[in-house]
This record gives C-alpha cells, structure tokens and sequence, in this order.
C-alpha cells in the first residue's frame, strides 16, 4: 500500500465531481471516482484512467458502496444538479439525496474517514433574506416541483449533522451557489450553459420571467479550491461557497451576447414554478474561516468556458 491519502468521490465522473478529481490528483491524493453515468460523462474523467493513483468505480450510490482498503476522505457529489434532470428524475435525485448520503456516511463511519457532502443554495429556496447567510432556515415548498432537489439536499445535511453528533463522524457541509466553467452540459437547463448554446447555434436567447431574477456565478476552479479548503478545515457547521457578485439574467443574456459577438435578440417566456427571484451568497464564514474567496472575474470565466463550449459543439 502507497502511504499516498485516499479519497473516494461520488459523482466522480460529473461537472464538479470530475473537476475535484483533477484537484486531488495534484495534490497527491489516490483518487477512486464513483459514479453511476445518469448525468455524468466518462469524456470528463477519462484523462485520468492512465494514472496508476486513479480508479473508477461504475456504481450507483443509493445501493450499499464497498471500498476495499483504507479511506481518508469522501466528497459525496453523486446527485443531479439541473432542473431539467431533477424533473425528469425526481425519484432518483430524492434517493441520492437520502439513501445515497446514508450509505456514504455509512461507509465515512466504517473507515473512519472524513466526509463532505455537497449541499447547496437551494435549501434556501426562494429566499426572503437577501444576501444568505447560514443561518437563515430557507423558503422552500416542499411538494413543488423543484421539492424533490432542495428537500433531499435538506435531508441530507441534518442526516449529515446526526452522524457527526451521534456516531462522533467528522463531516464537512458545503452550500454550494451556482457554478459554472467547463464540463458543463450544454443541454443541462441552466442559464448559462442555455444562453451560450443558443447563441453559439445562432438561435434567440430564451430568458424566463423578465429577466429581472438575479443568479451569482462562481467559476469553477474558486469553487474547487473551497471545497479543499473546507474539507482540511475543522469546521463542521454548514459554509456557503459562491461568488457574491451579483447580476440581473437580463444583464446576463446580454454579457453573453456580446461575448459571442452574435445578432440574436431576447426572447421572454413565462418563468418556471418557484423559480427563486435572488441568489446571492454571503460569504463571510469562508472569508474568515478558511481564508477563501473567488478570484476568477465573469469576464475571465466566461471567455474559457465559451471556448470550451466552442469545442464541444464542433465536435458534434
């Protein structure tokens, strides 16, 4: 056995999950990526299957996960992350959220690894305190079609928080705020992936609602770096990681229209069901905490994240 640390991530093969791979490796770490392929993609990880200190594992998290040998950490990121997935499979992204977390802590708990679980702004729902901080409870319909997403990522934080109170488990809970870069999918619902597709086919640039709903982007690299930071920190209460700076969609389609240069219009279709109207996180607890912050501007991140995007259709 190498002396090298062992970490385990779930929804290896994913947009975050494969990224955090890519992280692990320089810094080290023997890397075992698990991933069932509902949403993910083995194009995002399989640049890695050469190494000798990288594993993967076809496997869905909601039955029993075995590891052989010892495991330091486990990052659980295996859930579907996009309203077009968790709409069309909410069953599937309650049982990650539950099952899938249980199992993982589970496994925390018979390694005696250190586990963090991937939460996210949505707990907060549509929310009524502006920016969020931590402490704030949420504004969440539970049995609205976006429940099936915000409510298992719910559940998963307090099992998260028994076991670290009960079975003495240490974990680590990350509330993630949108994020985006490269390994996206095009096709995954969300603004930024939508916006930047349409206009690269040359289509009309399709803003829900008037467009006067406010998102913060966080570049993808910022967030991996608060994920690490967290999860060697020793801080188990939850943390928000996410860029505060703010921007109206409306302004957003308009950035992407004149970074890709094209001649599309906006056109406004109704918003979706509990759509949150503000997201905006604060960030304070990982400023003073763990010494993170983003440092990749919109612009930056926008003119990679476009070049990939770029690539990916002229592959098709």
């Amino acid at each position: 056995m190498s002396d090298k640390k062992r970490i385990l991530i779930t929804g290896g093969a994913g947009f975050l999950g494969s990224h955090l791979c890519d992280r692990f490796i320089k810094e080290g770490y023997h890397v075992i990526a698990m991933d069932n392929l509902s949403t993910g993609s083995l194009s995002n990880i399989e640049h890695l299957f050469p190494l000798q200190q990288f594993e993967f594992y076809h496997h869905d998290v909601t039955k029993f996960i075995h590891v052989p040998g010892k495991l330091d950490y486990i990052l659980h990121f295996a859930s579907p992350a996009s309203p077009i997935d968790y709409l069309k499979i909410p069953i599937q992204t309650l049982k990650v959220g539950s099952l899938g977390t249980h199992n993982a802590l589970g496994l925390a708990k018979e390694k005696s690894a250190r586990i963090l679980v991937a939460s996210t702004s949505e707990i907060y729902g549509d929310p009524e305190v502006h920016p969020q901080q931590e402490e704030y409870w949420g504004n969440v319909n539970p049995v609205g079609p976006r429940g099936v997403y915000d409510e298992a990522k719910r559940f998963m934080e307090a099992i998260t928080m028994a076991y670290h109170t009960y079975h003495q488990v240490e974990t680590r809970i990350i509330r993630i705020f949108n994020t985006y870069g490269p390994r996206m999918r095009l096709n995954d619902g969300r603004a930024l992936p939508a916006f930047i597709g349409q206009a690269l086919r040359g289509e009309d640039i399709t803003v829900f609602g008037d467009g006067s709903q406010t998102r913060s982007f966080c570049y993808v690299s910022d967030l991996v770096d608060g994920i690490y930071r967290l999860l060697l920190s020793d801080y188990s209460s939850p943390v928000n990681i996410g860029n505060p700076v703010e921007i109206t969609i409306k302004q957003f389609a308009e950035e992407i229209i004149s970074l890709t240069g094209t001649k599309q219009k906006i056109v406004y279709n109704p918003l979706p069901v509990d759509d949150p109207k503000q997201r905006q996180p604060d960030i304070t607890k990982a400023r003073e905490i763990l010494g993170w912050e983003p440092k990749i501007s919109r612009e930056e991140g926008l003119k990679i994240t476009y070049e990939y995007f770029k690539t990916v259709l002229n592959k098709k």
